[in-house]
């Protein structure tokens, strides 16, 4: 039996990537010139895989790659922590590391152990003397300070992915852009991706009056045009033996909004249920009935988010929904809903992004950022 073509919930590897050739190339061109580039998506638009398929080709030229997600910590010197353990590392002898560890932190002295059950005895570094501001401050300093001395001692360029970036906001974000954009701006021989997927906190970070303004170049992912992807996924169900019928491939891009993510799952989910039933044709009522199943599967989830959401939020997301997303403030819309007056929408417009619910696109539009939410709120009736 073949692999399912299809990919979700995980990094998408080179076999199941769709498009972004454009995209990776200028990607891997910018980092190996030791640019800081700014890469600004929505969620589900494939921003990780797309920063780790960068990475592979980067190391392929033997420049030595480094991804970091900053969301993962839950605090300023926790992350720190983090990306200092990270960078060191990439010098996988850890008797060399002993032997120069002590000159690369001068604010603060580390604290080295050697991780039980690590292979070839791999260390792990802390700060527990880290506790004020003024200490992680001095720390910061340093450890930025890392990835061009790094650099150096390895005799190769190196290429930084910061992931989630956006999250440095809860770090304090100003003095902490303050103090990355300081230490950046003076290596040359190291690339940085700073990636997010709260695009309007992206656009903020470099803005006018903000360290980062003017930093780098700025890459806005879009969606994969709908007839690529739509072709595509057709010919991967072809390739692994399933016949698909004509404009399935469309149909599975709009029922899923075109979100890299939520059209890979949909047909990933397809596929499995084809290969279940033993099928050589993909059907569009093959299609709906995957759809259905997935809904049932998950109709206690929907309820819960529902049941948590005010009154007024559900009227506005299931106006949401059933306008596209168009036109929310008109008085159109608020009657045609019962909505209330402007102000309300606006309100619990702002309560629904909050919730990640429902996110803005770049035209004004609104979106339900789950494709299986939408088409669950779509057909609930109260």
């Amino acid at each position: 039996m073949a692999d399912n073509p299809f990919v979700y919930g995980e990094i998408v590897p080179a076999s199941a990537f769709v498009d972004r050739e454009v995209e990776r190339d200028r990607l891997v061109a910018d980092l190996a010139a030791g640019q800081k580039v700014f890469l600004i998506s929505p969620r589900r638009y494939g921003k990780s895989s797309l920063i780790r398929q960068a990475l592979r080709a980067l190391a392929r030229r033997k420049v030595v790659t480094l991804e970091v997600t900053v969301s993962s910590f839950s605090s300023y010197v926790a992350f720190l922590e983090g990306y200092a353990r990270a960078l060191l590392g990439l010098e996988t002898r850890s008797g060399r590391v002993r032997s120069w560890l002590r000159d690369l932190f001068r604010g603060v002295t580390p604290e080295l152990r050697i991780e039980a059950g690590a292979p070839g005895g791999k260390l792990a570094v802390s700060f527990p003397g880290v506790r004020t501001a003024r200490d992680a401050a001095r720390l910061a300093e340093d450890v930025f300070a890392l990835p061009a001395r790094l650099a150096a001692h390895l005799g190769r360029p190196l290429a930084v992915a910061l992931d989630e970036f956006q999250a440095v906001a809860a770090f304090n974000g100003g003095s902490v852009e303050q103090a990355l954009r300081a230490a950046v701006q003076q290596q040359r021989q190291v690339g940085y991706v700073f990636a997010g997927s709260e695009p309007s906190l992206m656009e903020q970070m470099i803005g006018p009056r903000r360290p980062f303004y003017k930093a780098g170049p700025v890459m806005r992912l879009q969606k994969i045009p709908a007839d690529l992807f739509a072709a595509e996924i057709e010919e991967r169900f072809r390739r692994s033996g399933i016949a698909p019928e004509a404009g399935l491939g469309a149909a599975i891009v709009d029922l899923a909004g075109n979100l890299p993510y939520d059209v890979q799952r949909l047909a990933h989910e397809m596929w499995d249920d084809a290969t279940a039933a033993g099928e050589r044709r993909a059907s569009l009522d093959d299609l709906h009935a995957t759809l259905h199943r997935l809904l049932a599967e998950q109709e206690t989830l929907f309820e819960a988010v529902w049941e948590r959401l005010t009154l007024a939020q559900r009227a506005v997301l299931r106006a949401v929904v059933l306008e596209h997303g168009m036109e929310m403030l008109s008085a159109d819309t608020r009657v045609r809903h019962r909505l209330g007056g402007a102000s309300s929408v606006q309100t619990a417009l702002a309560a629904l992004v909050r919730l990640d619910l429902v996110s803005r696109e770049s035209d004004g539009r609104y979106v339900v950022v789950d494709s299986l939410t939408r088409e669950w709120v779509a057909r609930k009736t109260y």
